[in-house]
């Protein structure tokens, strides 16, 4: 199953789209894609706007691709699962985010194993017609402290961490 999230905040059509064109293409029907507050129906895809955060990674755990937008949440995930992701940033100039961060991510991420980056729609799909070859990284947890990996987990699923994690930060 290959997983296509664009985050919750805003909808991403234009990488929701070409992944489907992609997906109708290829004659692909193993698409879930979590595509936000976005209009867009797909042809190909099953698709929900949002999902829970445990149904979320239930599907994370289960991706053996996932194509996402240059969020620091997605990226995390599919490293700390081994997963392979291909990334598309938002282009802040088009509206599709509220400054150029995402670009930034993006070229940040260009040579980390298992991060592949694809900045316009042309580039994507010349990495969607090469997805046997991609591979994921070996894990984020094989490298970073559980104790840090934990933290970043919650921090990204929302969980408000407890009155001693914000001690030991230094707030009150």
């Amino acid at each position: 199953m290959i997983l296509l999230s664009v985050g919750t905040q805003l909808p991403f059509d234009r990488l929701v789209k070409t992944v489907d064109d992609w997906a109708d293409s290829a004659d692909r029907t193993d698409i879930v894609a979590q595509i936000g507050p976005s209009e867009y129906t797909a042809r190909r895809m099953k698709c929900f706007q949002f999902l829970s955060p445990d149904e979320f990674r239930r599907l994370q755990g289960e991706a053996r691709l996932m194509i996402a937008h240059a969020g620091m949440g997605s990226i995390v995930t599919a490293m700390e699962y081994g997963t392979p992701i291909i990334i598309m940033p938002r282009d802040h100039e088009r509206g599709e985010h509220r400054n150029g961060h995402q670009l930034a991510t993006a070229q940040r991420f260009l040579d980390t194993p298992g991060v592949y980056v694809a900045m316009n729609e042309t580039e994507l799909l010349a990495r969607l017609e090469d997805i046997g070859s991609l591979e994921g990284a070996s894990t984020v947890s094989d490298k970073a402290p559980e104790k840090f990996t934990g933290k970043l987990r919650a921090f990204i699923d929302g969980t408000p961490p407890s009155r001693r994690q914000w001690l030991h930060f230094g707030a009150r």
